[in-house]
């Protein structure tokens, strides 16, 4: 398991006040033009970490969900479950990192062998990573967080959240429905949380024109861990031909990897 950066939490405090400042001047309006390049720069080199961290992490699934449902609730027992089976298939477990349900999916692929991999974020309340992590990286910038959370993935899995987890369940069912991601299941869990949003989606937005009734066909929702599974076997190692041992991309000494 990666080591946990010994920063005291001064350091850590101090370092999430310079990423607040930085997120609001960079969306306070135009700098100066030297300003935005060194701005630019920052985001490309936070990228770039990015893709050399997560590079030979392997197939994952990211799964979506609150950090406020802590253990002992049934929708952490549950993510947690997803997190083992998803283990069992082969994939690699992908969350944001933090506690509740991004906890719970990352424990249960440990636990059950497998690999588990988090993004976490700097945010104004410290959200540490969680314990369960075999590989994690810290982003300044959600934007960044989010491609990486899409990028090596072949499927999703999206528990009971808040707005975090709405916004990252509508910037996927966006991303298919455009064709920039194809083949790819939504699996949303818990049909007692998400069917108010299937209504709406289906009485308002389908009805008003907005979004077309086969849009809804990216979206599968399911209440057990089998049923979010057998969506995403099928579709990984039918539609992309994943193997259940599929080999990962070989470090080179060179690149210093």
């Amino acid at each position: 398991m990666t080591a946990r950066d010994p920063k005291a939490p001064e350091g850590a405090q101090r370092d999430r006040s310079m990423a607040k400042d930085a997120e609001r001047r960079l969306l306070a309006g135009p700098s100066s033009r030297l300003a935005e390049l060194l701005r630019v720069l920052r985001i490309a080199w936070e990228f770039v970490g990015g893709f050399r961290r997560l590079h030979f992490v392997g197939p994952c699934v990211t799964v979506f969900g609150s950090a406020r449902f802590r253990e002992g609730h049934p929708y952490y027992a549950l993510a947690q479950e997803i997190g083992g089976k998803l283990a069992e298939v082969g994939f690699t477990v992908m969350t944001g990192g933090g506690p509740g349900l991004m906890e719970a999916a990352n424990r249960g692929a440990k636990e059950a062998g497998g690999r588990s991999v988090g993004c976490n974020i700097v945010l104004p309340q410290e959200q540490a990573p969680n314990a369960y992590l075999d590989e994690w990286i810290t982003f300044n910038h959600f934007y960044v967080r989010k491609v990486m959370l899409v990028k090596y993935s072949y499927a999703f899995v999206v528990m009971p959240g808040g707005f975090g987890t709405m916004d990252e369940v509508y910037e996927v069912a966006t991303l298919v429905q455009t064709g920039k991601l194809q083949h790819f299941p939504v699996v949303l869990v818990c049909s007692d949380y998400w069917q108010p949003l299937f209504d709406f989606m289906q009485k308002t937005q389908v009805a008003a024109g907005t979004i077309e009734q086969h849009d809804l066909e990216h979206l599968s929702l399911v209440d057990s861990a089998d049923a979010a599974i057998e969506i995403i076997r099928d579709a990984a190692l039918n539609t992309f031909g994943l193997k259940y041992a599929e080999p990962r991309p070989r470090k080179r000494w060179f690149l210093f990897e």
